[in-house]
């Protein structure tokens, strides 16, 4: 019998997602306004905004989507009982 690990992640993996997808975010944000704008204080005053607004906001969402959206999820308990049947 082959056991299968069922691994569920913990509000720490969301914070941890959250911060490294926003580093990359802002870093881009900041040099796409800089590079539209010309202006580096434009870019900079952007990356500051977003850095500060949507780690909020992608948290939120994540958690969200957690709790309430079933979307793409399996039931690997099932999976299991039906493999065994």
């Amino acid at each position: 019998m082959v056991q299968t690990l069922e691994l569920m992640p913990l509000v720490k993996r969301h914070i941890a997602k959250t911060i490294s997808y926003r580093i990359l975010s802002t870093i881009i944000g900041v040099l796409l306004m800089w590079w539209i704008s010309g202006s580096i204080k434009v870019g900079a005053a952007f990356g500051l905004a977003e850095l500060i607004y949507k780690p909020i906001q992608y948290f939120l969402h994540e958690r969200f989507w957690y709790k309430f959206i079933k979307y793409g999820l399996k039931d690997k308990k099932n999976e299991i009982n039906s493999r065994q049947g």
